[in-house]
């Protein structure tokens, strides 16, 4: 790793953050993600219990919670706790519950959601705050089916002063007909231009907001320097590990991550062996500046 590398990961790492008085956090790296201990999620959350999950999920980006027992209804309402959730038109989505995701694979399965690296739905106009995503099988190997989460806020403070300033003037083109490529897309499908570099609306934190999954082409450049500009920024995103956390899911367990400030990497390890879970989505805002 070069030096802006060591500085960046330095910077963050060695934050300081106020003690925790109801609820424990083991963080998984330096940098991001960590497990969530003393909440009970079938059971609604007391508001301090509650104000400190919340500060742990912005302080740590992508939080876990182990040995929880929930149905559908407590899930959701969880999560509407911090905000409204998205609701999919029934012709989209498995089942009859237009705000529930099921997310799932098998032997018969061809292809899985999630296979490189992306933010969900950044070709919307506002992406989602984030999503949770409950298990409920995972394969019966024992093992595979991880996700990863790499965090954007360490891939912008990796980049150079002078590649921060240039594309603190650039913004991307995010389409949603990219995951659909080789296969039918259904009409109707996003299509948003958003900045290449911007702030996280609680945070305040400046971020890389481009992705192998939906983003293609900068308006601003020529297709040639746009393309090689957006694979340098995938390409950093795939090879840095110091980025990443690493899920190792199990039955009952919830993993709810800050989609505005993270990408994810769901590994299909596992075929013919099969996973089902189950996903709710928190509606977001307009990225900006």
């Amino acid at each position: 790793m070069d030096r802006y590398c060591l500085e960046a990961i330095g910077r963050i790492a060695g934050e300081e953050r106020a003690p925790y008085a109801h609820i424990t956090v083991d963080r998984l790296t330096p940098i991001i993600g960590a497990e969530i201990g003393g909440v009970d999620l079938a059971h609604p959350v007391p508001d301090p219990a509650f104000d400190e999950v919340k500060r742990a999920f912005l302080e740590n980006q992508v939080i876990i919670f182990r040995n929880q027992t929930l149905t559908v209804a407590q899930q959701k309402a969880f999560a509407r706790r911090f905000g409204p959730l998205r609701a999919l038109p029934m012709a989209d989505i498995d089942g009859d519950d237009a705000e529930l995701v099921i997310i799932k694979a098998s032997k018969d399965s061809t292809f899985v959601a999630g296979e490189v690296w992306h933010a969900d739905g950044t070709a919307d106009p506002a992406p989602s705050l984030g999503s949770m995503l409950y298990m409920h099988r995972t394969p019966e190997i024992g093992t595979g089916g991880d996700t990863l989460f790499a965090s954007m806020y360490l891939a912008y403070e990796m980049l150079s002063p002078a590649l921060k300033l240039f594309l603190e003037g650039l913004t991307a083109i995010h389409d949603g007909a990219v995951p659909w490529q080789g296969y039918e897309a259904p009409p109707g499908l996003p299509k948003t231009e958003h900045p290449v570099i911007v702030r996280h609306p609680e945070t305040g934190r400046k971020l890389l907001f481009v992705n192998s999954g939906f983003t293609t082409h900068i308006p601003q450049l020529s297709p040639g320097e746009s393309r090689a500009l957006l694979d340098y920024l995938f390409a950093l995103v795939a090879r840095e590990q110091v980025l990443n956390c690493r899920v190792r899911w199990a039955p009952g367990t919830l993993v709810f991550w800050d989609n505005r400030c993270t990408q994810h990497h769901a590994i299909w390890d596992y075929f013919p062996h099969s996973r089902y879970g189950e996903r709710v989505t928190v509606l977001g805002s307009v990225p900006t500046r």
